[in-house]
């Protein structure tokens, strides 16, 4: 699968350390080339409410990124990378 950054993404991505950076780019990475193993754990999980089309990724214990997929393209779009506190 592609990855597309919405520019929100990407500012998120900008806030962080260049070692986080490096950290959630590998994780974005191994995601677009394992999604359908990371759906059956933990990693990714579909969101519900009024988020409900998106799924969640857990890069590292306090970061999530926030991602929907385009079927019609088989494209990742990476809405928002943050916190946990934060993102949703």
């Amino acid at each position: 699968m592609n990855v597309e950054y919405s520019e929100v993404a990407i500012d998120d991505l900008l806030r962080f350390s260049l070692n986080e950076r490096e950290l959630i780019v590998k994780k974005i990475e191994y995601l677009s080339q394992n999604f359908d193993l990371l759906k059956k754990s933990k990693k990714v999980t579909a969101l519900k409410g009024k988020h409900s089309g998106k799924y969640r990724l857990v890069v590292a214990r306090k970061i999530r990124v926030i991602f929907q997929l385009k079927d019609d393209r088989l494209i990742i779009l990476i809405l928002r990378v943050g916190k946990r506190k934060d993102i949703y």
